[in-house]
């Protein structure tokens, strides 16, 4: 049986060895991303992110216990991305340690990645591993972010779902108010419910909330706007994102919260939005792919001559950046 079988048939071991295969972009695992891919496209990808400090990984930890204890529930995969040492490359893959609870349930599956340098909260195999669990027949599969901030918000082109978590206590009302990463949100969490200040949090997110909801979630990729979704026709219900309170500690809320989860899943095929978004996530990651293919075929053509002679002259202030990818463009390195 090959590996792509024996993932199809729901071998653990055979996910496990994929996984790293695609992650280290081995020739292996490309070649099984092609043969998975018509397999893909009917897992529900919820995105998790929000400032250090706010609690995801304990929520995250929350609703996979919640979902998997419904009499219906179906398999839960979790890909957490872990910030990786910009000295030594090394991440602690700390999620791990607090999904102790879901250790044992051959329903769930971990899948810790270190974000080896990426910016806006993913790795650059976090789409690509997304697509095996798909594949191989999860039903639900919760990413979790790294926690960088307000600029992490490339989550917002790869899941169906984002959640963006707030706590109380990590910065004034203006803090929930900034552009960036609250754009992104189809549900607003405010965890840590139970401490001071969670009132004040919710009001600051429902304020934001009043000011505007746009019907389109639009981000910038590469230097150019792109929208997630099409406006939906006028007919078409708005979803305006509520904001849930949790305490991912006990539990209390994550009930409630997978309810609007499922509602915005609802929303999304009722109103077509689920299918201009495949076609929006498809398409950005269609050009991520061919840049990188185009950028890796170009250097390749390059000796370490040519591109130290160009870097030295850069540093000599004798070309200038937009000059020297001219020259080199024209093939004059």
């Amino acid at each position: 049986m090959s590996l792509v079988e024996s993932i199809l048939s729901g071998d653990r071991l055979a996910l496990a060895r994929l996984l790293t295969r695609v992650e280290n972009d081995d020739p292996g695992g490309r070649r099984a991303l092609d043969e998975l891919f018509p397999h893909t496209g009917r897992a529900h990808l919820v995105g998790v992110t929000g400032a250090p400090g706010t609690g995801k990984s304990s929520l995250v930890n929350q609703l996979a216990l919640h979902y998997r204890a419904r009499p219906e529930a179906g398999r839960v995969a979790i890909v957490a991305v872990d910030p990786s040492s910009p000295f030594t490359g090394g991440a602690l893959l700390g999620d791990r340690v607090r999904m102790r609870d879901l250790a044992g349930d051959p329903g769930i599956f971990i899948r810790s990645m270190a974000s080896r340098g990426s910016l806006g909260g993913l790795a650059g195999a976090t789409a690509a591993v997304v697509q095996v669990f798909d594949a191989a027949g999860f039903d639900l599969v919760l990413i979790e972010t790294v926690g960088a901030g307000q600029a992490e918000v490339e989550i917002a082109r790869l899941a169906h779902t984002t959640l963006v978590v707030e706590a109380p206590g990590l910065g004034d009302d203006i803090q929930a108010i900034k552009a960036g990463i609250l754009e992104v949100a189809d549900i607003l969490v405010v965890n840590k419910a139970d401490l001071p200040g969670a009132e004040s949090a919710e009001r600051a997110l429902k304020g934001m909330l009043e000011l505007a909801h746009p019907v389109a979630r639009v981000f910038r990729h590469h230097g150019q706007e792109m929208a997630i979704a099409e406006a939906p026709p006028s007919e078409a219900p708005l979803w305006i994102p509520p904001v849930q309170r949790t305490v991912a500690t006990d539990g209390s809320g994550v009930a409630e919260l997978l309810q609007v989860v499922a509602a915005h899943a609802r929303h999304l095929r009722q109103s077509g939005e689920w299918g201009r978004r495949e076609r929006a996530r498809l398409e950005v990651e269609l050009e991520a792919l061919l840049t990188a293919a185009l950028v890796g075929q170009f250097r390749a053509g390059l000796t370490e001559g040519q591109l130290a002679a160009i870097v030295e002259r850069l540093v000599a202030r004798s070309l200038s950046p937009w000059e020297a990818v001219r020259q080199l463009l024209d093939g004059r390195p």
